[in-house]
């Protein structure tokens, strides 16, 4: 661990009850994953109060947390008016360094390979030097290491924290979430239609997700929810037996809510640094060949292990 975490950081510098600002823009998997960080942070400070500052679609991701006083949006007015004692930018945009900048912290961090973290006056460095490892990290593991940084305690990393009522429906249902924000990521639609078939053959009603803009007309034979606010979409994750799907921000939801999940990845590496965190029950699948290696067998065997782990 390097000798600002040792010797208790920035946040020693703050007055009780001070406030802090968190910049957190985007996106949906990586909000749920800074939600640890979050939670490390009351931990060590439970008198401060602490602000996301998140594009106002993903806001839903921090509701009714109670480590979180404030969720802002991304607007200069709003966050200099918190009258933060720091600033911390978690993601590294120019929009986010905007924002830290315009936020009158009298301290701003972010991390040290930042383009334009001279802005910063505490440079937060690599990860695996602040954990004292050399292994690839997970983003949840990457962000909690700023709070360490910072003057957190060193302690394990928790899970990510959600709140969520689930939905009330007369039968047990599973989500699959067919779609992702890049083609790499997105498997097969006949392969989820198999998915489907064989979770209704079990007794599982299948019920597909989708945002407003992704075409869903090839799973028009069951349930589609498409284009629904994101906190109903967490909802409807929260009383699920079962989530299917893309590497994406559903996935990290249902894991977070404590749902057993089965995730498919584009690429190997990414199931390192954006597996399940901490999940209750996980399976997950890639291929050296890129997604469209991954068979339909396999997809369904993943499937019945996670059925039968839930049953």
């Amino acid at each position: 661990m390097t000798q600002a975490a040792e010797s208790g950081g920035i946040l020693r510098e703050i007055a009780a009850g001070g406030r802090v600002a968190l910049i957190r823009l985007r996106s949906m998997g990586d909000s749920v994953l800074t939600t640890p960080a979050v939670e490390l942070l009351k931990q060590a400070r439970p008198d401060l109060e602490i602000a996301v500052v998140v594009e106002e679609r993903f806001a839903a991701v921090f509701q009714d947390n109670p480590a979180i006083a404030k969720i802002l949006p991304p607007r200069y007015g709003e966050l200099r008016r918190w009258r933060a004692a720091l600033a911390v930018n978690l993601h590294g945009g120019t929009r986010s360094q905007l924002l830290t900048l315009a936020s009158g912290a009298r301290w701003r961090a972010g991390f040290a390979h930042h383009r334009g973290a001279a802005l910063y006056h505490v440079k937060i460095p690599r990860a695996q030097e602040i954990l004292g490892v050399e292994r690839t990290v997970h983003t949840a593991e990457h962000l909690a290491s700023a709070m360490f940084y910072l003057g957190v305690p060193m302690k394990e990393v928790p899970r990510a924290s959600l709140f969520a009522r689930p939905a009330r429906r007369q039968r047990p249902y599973a989500v699959i979430h067919p779609v992702a924000a890049a083609a790499y990521k997105t498997w097969r639609a006949d392969g989820f239609l198999r998915v489907a078939e064989s979770l209704k053959g079990t007794g599982l009603d299948p019920v597909f997700i989708g945002a407003g803009g992704d075409d869903m007309a090839a799973f028009a034979p069951y349930e589609t929810v498409v284009g629904q606010p994101l906190e109903d979409v967490m909802s409807l994750l929260a009383g699920a037996r079962l989530f299917v799907g893309n590497d994406s921000g559903p996935a990290h939801i249902a894991c977070a809510l404590g749902v057993p999940v089965v995730v498919l990845y584009g690429r190997e590496e990414h199931r390192t640094i954006w597996a399940p965190w901490k999940p209750v029950r996980a399976r997950t699948l890639a291929a050296e060949s890129g997604i469209a290696g991954i068979s339909i067998e396999e997809v369904l065997q993943a499937v019945r292990e996670a059925s039968r782990a839930e049953g």
